[in-house]
């Protein structure tokens, strides 16, 4: 049972989650023969206050691409 975690800053619509949700889950059933039933996939939000890149948090990155 292939198990997919998806980790993700906030700010992402259910439409756009669930594009990604299915599309993951058809790469993989495609990709190692799994049968879809046995697929399971979620995603873990974060906060940007919760989520370093390089050193700078991602709530303070963002604030200077604005």
């Amino acid at each position: 049972m292939p198990l997919i975690e998806i980790h993700l800053l906030k700010g992402r619509t259910t439409e756009q989650k669930k594009k990604l949700l299915a599309s993951v889950t058809q790469a993989v059933s495609e990709s190692i023969d799994a049968p879809l039933p046995s697929i399971r996939v979620w995603i873990n939000e974060l906060a940007d206050d919760d989520y370093m890149v390089a050193g700078h948090m991602a709530s303070d990155r963002k604030k200077t691409s604005d």
